[in-house]
Order: C-alpha cells, then structure tokens, then sequence
C-alpha cells in the first residue's frame, strides 16, 4: 500500500478516568512510528471538555493540548478515550461535539469503553464495533443497530473502536500497517518486544484452559457449558452428562482443580454476570436475577447480599454514585504533558 504523503494528524479525547494504559498504548505506536522512520508520519493532540485537566485511571492528570471549543478544524480523526466502568453521564455538549465532527467526516475511533459514547450519539448505528469485555453486554442491550462484537479491536469503514489496554497498541499497529506497510507495523512491535501482531479476530480475553489454570479438557468443557447456561442453569447432572462423566467423576474434577464443588462454582458464576449487569445495564434488579436464572427477586437479593456483602441495589447506588478513585502518587500534583 502506497504511504500517505502528509502527516496523519490524530487527536485523543480524554474522559474523565480514562484508561491511561489504552491512551498510551495508542500514542506510543504513534510515536515509535515516527522514531523508526525519522519522519513525521503521524501527529497527535489530546482534548478535553470544559477544563484542560482530566485525571486518568492512575491519578496521573493530564492537561489538554486544547478544549473541544477550540479543537483543531483538520484532524484525520479523533479517537474518544473511555474509562473502565463506563461513565454514562457525560453532557449533552459533548455528545453534539462529537456528532458535528462526524458531519465533518472526521473518523472516529473508541479505547476503552470510548465506544460507548459514540454509540450513545448514534455515530456506530450500522457499524461492527467492539468495547473493553466488561462492558459487552451493556453496548448490546443498549444500542441495537450497533454490530457489537468481543473482538480485540474492530475497523469499519471510518470507525475504529478497540477493547482497552494493549489492544489500543494491536489496533494503531494494523492502520499503520495499512497506511504505510506491515513492514513498518512489525518494525514497531518488535521495538515494544511485542513476538506478534494480534488481529481484529483476536479475542479479548484468554482462553478459558489458562483462566482456570488447569490442563483437564472435561472440566473445561463443563465450565464452558456453565458459561452457556447462565440463564437457565443446568443441573450437575446434566453437566456431567454433556461432557460425558459421572457426576461424582465431576465433582472429582472440580475439587481436585479448583477447590469447589460444580454447584457452588456455577452459582458463583452467575452471581459474577449478575454483578456486571448491574453495573454495565440498566436492567432491573429482578430482570437480572431472571437473567442469571434466579426465579424470584428475594431469592437472587438474599443469595447476592450473602456472596457479595451488599445487596443488588446497594450494589448499583454505590456503581452510580462513585467515581473512580484516584491514586495518590505524590504530594505534588503530577501532570503528563505531550512532548
């Protein structure tokens, strides 16, 4: 593919409590672009609503190259950097700013759960997209006419959203590669000592075998069912009928691995998938206990309240009354500045 002949300019919209491991995964991509061929192939600036300083996931605070009021006219695109969980109340404003850069067919791009806010504005209506596997469920319950996939990262057409962290870095790598060369692409990767380039395919994350931590295909296999059947959850029997065991056989294979019973292992599932529908959807408290394959809304409240300490609703007051700590990491105020 034929190399752009004019600097890319990139801008990356900071919310706040944004992902800082997604924000410099991207840029650092940019950058060693830059660095391995000694041009300028790519420029960057950061953006910010309303006040310059916006506080990462870290604590570290960075201070906007510009206000979305005074944002650069001739960006290539601009890439909306979400935090983890997703912050629903952002302003109207920022959501209008966002639509008249796609009037102005500037791309749009989402790290993190970034996603969410385009999606919110109508801007992935049509469009294959993807956000940080948290929030999975959330993006798909709410934004129907968006193609929501668990991939690592998703490009399509002028839109490119990616699930967070590294991925961030994944995703840069395949539009350099397509901009100027998967020469290049590699190049970098292995300046970041990175051995492969993982594709949009990629999943997000790692295979259920190295969750669990164990090399025994039959138990896999009944937590893979166990993941399946979140909302009508089968019986151990039935498990151990699917992977072809005996029930003791199974029950065998969980102690021996992972220290629990299969009953108590798939009730702690559910109770885990409920726990991220309360904070990702807006579901009712008993649409996710009916979701998580609790009959009644007392039964799921008083099961809920005795894993977690809290029940269903204090657990979504606490998810929508807080925002995310930032870490103390010295006295003084640290900031990051682009260079």
């Amino acid at each position: 593919m034929q190399a752009s002949k004019k600097p890319l300019k990139y801008g990356f919209l900071l919310l706040p409590h944004y992902s800082m491991l997604g924000f410099s995964s991207a840029i650092e991509t940019l950058h060693m672009a830059n660095w391995v061929t000694g041009k300028e192939l790519y420029s960057f600036c950061t953006i910010s609503h309303e006040i310059r300083e916006t506080p990462s996931s870290t604590g570290v605070t960075t201070v906007s190259d510009y206000l979305t009021s005074e944002a650069p006219s001739d960006l290539d695109a601009i890439f909306v950097c979400g935090a983890s969980p997703v912050i629903k109340n952002e302003s109207q404003t920022l959501e209008n700013w966002i639509k008249k850069q796609a009037k102005r067919s500037v791309g749009l791009g989402g790290v993190c759960t970034g996603s969410y806010l385009l999606a919110k504005a109508g801007l992935l209506d049509g469009y294959r997209a993807t956000i940080h596997w948290r929030s999975l469920a959330n993006l798909r319950d709410e934004f129907l006419q968006t193609i929501v996939s668990n991939h690592l990262f998703e490009v399509d057409r002028d839109r490119y959203t990616c699930s967070g962290g590294t991925a961030a870095m994944d995703m840069m790598l395949f539009l350099i590669g397509k901009q100027h060369g998967m020469s290049l692409a590699s190049n970098i990767s292995e300046q970041f000592v990175c051995e492969r380039i993982r594709t949009h395919e990629d999943p997000q994350r790692i295979p259920l075998q190295a969750r669990i931590g164990t090399g025994q295909p039959k138990l896999v296999e009944a937590v893979q069912l166990m993941e399946a059947n979140i909302q009508e959850p089968l019986s151990s029997d039935d498990i151990a009928y699917h992977v072809g065991v005996s029930r003791r056989h199974l029950e065998r294979l969980f102690k021996g691995n992972l220290d629990i019973v299969p009953s108590r292992y798939y009730l702690e599932l559910r109770l885990q998938h409920a726990k991220q529908l309360i904070v990702q959807t807006d579901k009712t408290i008993t649409e996710v206990g009916l979701a998580c394959g609790f009959g009644s809304a007392p039964h799921f409240s008083t099961t809920y309240k005795g894993f977690f300490g809290i029940s269903p609703r204090e657990e979504r007051n606490k998810s929508h009354n807080k925002s995310p700590t930032p870490v103390q990491m010295d006295k003084k105020k640290r900031r990051l500045w682009k260079k």
